[in-house]
């Protein structure tokens, strides 16, 4: 499932995956690469010259896995904690995380960008509308740019246990365009706050 993970980001080559996957071994990747590869999980392409490369991504049963993939997100957040002292983060795994919780009804027609401070490759766009609520890679126009110090902060501001004005002044969140906007985020995706926090349940 992790490797199932790493694919529904997009097609990686081997390097990508190991980096991804600092606890498993060379071959221990490869031979699950192999048997994913022959039961038409994935489908492995080689890159055109000059590249030396293949690349790996999701075949058509793969991608049959993607339901229940993000109901492990769903259900993963209300573990989310403050990351501890050798927990690795990829930074494409936030964009992910929030599209396992998009509306899939009419939500505000505002368009939002994110990215973590620190991490140039983690940013994405949230776009509302009248099909619901799309997280993409894309660059289009957007009417707010969000910049996060953690990625607890956004989703604390997306389920409202942060208020904007508070995460703006404490400087762990810094907003730019339309600010009043960042107030309608919430609505864009479908989050329990008692969900993805333990210590709230039976409050």
């Amino acid at each position: 499932m992790l490797l199932i993970r790493e694919l529904l980001l997009g097609p990686k080559r081997f390097s990508d995956l190991k980096r991804a996957l600092p606890g498993v071994s060379s071959s221990v990747l490869s031979e699950r690469l192999t048997r994913l590869e022959e039961r038409g999980l994935i489908a492995r392409r080689a890159l055109p010259p000059p590249t030396p490369a293949s690349l790996y991504e999701l075949g058509e049963n793969g991608r049959a896995l993607v339901p229940a993939l993000f109901e492990l997100v769903r259900w993963g957040s209300r573990f989310l904690g403050q990351m501890q002292s050798g927990d690795h983060f990829e930074p494409e795994w936030l964009r992910l995380g929030f599209a396992a919780f998009a509306r899939k009804t009419p939500t505000p027609s505002h368009a939002f960008s994110i990215c973590v401070q620190g991490h140039e490759d983690a940013g994405f766009r949230v776009a509302g509308g009248d099909e619901g609520t799309v997280v993409t890679e894309d660059s289009a126009s957007v009417d707010t740019s969000v910049s996060v110090a953690s990625p607890l902060v956004l989703f604390a501001l997306a389920t409202r246990t942060l208020a904007p004005a508070e995460a703006i002044r404490t400087g762990a969140a810094n907003v730019q365009g339309d600010v009043a906007a960042l107030e309608v985020l919430p609505d864009l995706f479908d989050m329990d706050r008692n969900a993805r926090n333990p210590q709230n349940q039976g409050e």
